[in-house]
């Protein structure tokens, strides 16, 4: 293998004394062309191009001499290093980064980033990345050729958020363009390092967040979740309109849909959106379907005091779901069997439905079965305990009542 392999991020601007040194030595150069192009590379040095990087990282095992791979920024987030660490190429590396292009962007838009999603488009993850955008407020997403701002703004048609399109970064063609998203598939974009993706940002006032990666606490959010009814306003308000969940439900609807970053969850006949909420609670992006406008502004508003960010499309029939983007999970509140059946038409990989009596979660699940799906369920009991007791007395129950939930996935 190479006596020493120096891995330098480079960021466009001048080289530090230790990178110029490992450059000037090196017997075989690694990098991007317009890198190799541009970077003082000794003449009698082999000049490698990084467009297969494991093909890159076994000539480097190969190769006998002084090595140095040169990549974008820190080479070690979302970069080379991860490929080049791997044990099956028995690669010792000293890396020497530079900023790193999602810096370097928040730097050109004037705006901290501790609470910043950063996600990568790279190997097909498009669409969730741009689950990722739906969800949060603040992203910076990693692009491709074929993946690049276009191809987000469009899957993100109906969404509101500004690009901060940040193209060749560190070099001297560097452009940053800032654009509605409606307008950005209007351009022609070269390969751009990153691109910003911003909604409704909380003001930079507000006390920063302690963990990075995380947006800043929402004031007067409560923890947990599985919360009671009275945390939604307007939950059981009306006795015309659908009942909320009970938090027991939500549970182990929750359990079953896992809703994570970078998922696309649809809610229909969500309610006053506890079950919605508290699924992007957890990351994921989500829609919630409602009959009324005004049940939608509800879900809205609750949404808005948890903190998080939920589409809302009003409808109560199946073709409703016709002009949703691509769920990963469904959760059919409210709507029986032909809602269900309209919501495997589109595939999802786990869903969830609430059946209102014995013989409709037998059509459910029957629904399902020929779906292709393999299904489960409950019947959950339950019965409230009492706030007031005589004295003496033992624990005594209210009313109990009791809900049908019907989960499926996927054969193996």
């Amino acid at each position: 293998m190479a006596d020493r392999i120096t891995v330098i991020g480079w960021d466009g601007t001048p080289l530090t004394q230790a990178a110029a040194g490992a450059l000037a030595a090196a017997t075989l150069v690694a990098g991007a062309g317009y890198q190799l192009a541009a970077l003082p590379v000794p003449e009698r040095a082999e000049r490698i191009g990084l467009g297969d990087l494991r093909a890159a990282a076994r000539r480097l095992a190969d190769h006998r001499g002084t090595a140095v791979v040169v990549a974008e920024g820190d080479p070690g987030f979302f970069g080379v290093v991860r490929t080049l660490r791997r044990p099956e190429y028995g690669l010792e590396l000293e890396v020497l980064p530079a900023v790193s292009s999602v810096a370097a962007a928040f730097a050109r838009a004037g705006m901290p980033w501790e609470d910043a999603q950063v996600v990568s488009a790279h190997g097909g993850r498009l669409r969730r990345a741009a689950n990722v955008c739906r969800a949060h407020p603040k992203v910076a997403v990693l692009t491709t050729a074929d993946a690049g701002p276009s191809e987000l703004a469009l899957m993100l048609r109906g969404v509101p958020r500004t690009f901060v399109v940040c193209e060749a970064l560190g070099t001297p063609e560097e452009d940053v363009t800032v654009l509605t998203s409606e307008r950005v598939p209007d351009h022609d974009w070269r390969d751009p390092s990153v691109v910003l993706v911003i909604g409704n940002v909380p003001a930079t006032e507000a006390a920063a967040g302690w963990l990075a990666g995380k947006p800043v606490d929402h004031p007067g959010t409560q923890r947990g979740w599985a919360l009671p009814n009275r945390a939604y306003a307007g939950a059981d308000a009306d006795a015309r309109r659908p009942r909320a969940l009970p938090p027991h439900v939500r549970a182990l609807a929750l359990a079953r849909l896992a809703p994570a970053p970078g998922d696309l969850l649809w809610t229909v006949g969500a309610g006053d959106g506890a079950l919605a909420v508290e699924a992007a609670r957890f990351g994921a992006a989500v829609v919630a379907v409602e009959a009324e406008p005004a049940d939608c502004a509800r879900i809205t508003a609750n949404a808005r005091k948890a903190g998080v960010e939920i589409e809302t499309a009003a409808g109560s029939g199946p073709e409703v779901l016709g002009a949703l983007p691509e769920p990963d999970a469904v959760a059919v509140e409210h709507g029986g069997p032909a809602m269900v059946r309209a919501v495997v038409a589109r595939k999802p990989e786990r869903v969830v439905a609430v059946a209102r009596s014995l013989a409709e979660a037998g059509e459910t699940r029957q629904i399902l079965d020929t779906a292709g799906y393999r299904t489960d369920g409950l019947l959950l009991q339950s019965a409230p305990l009492r706030a007031e007791q005589s004295s003496g007395a033992g624990p005594s129950f209210g009313r109990g009542d009791y809900t049908l939930l019907i989960w499926a996935e996927p054969h193996d």
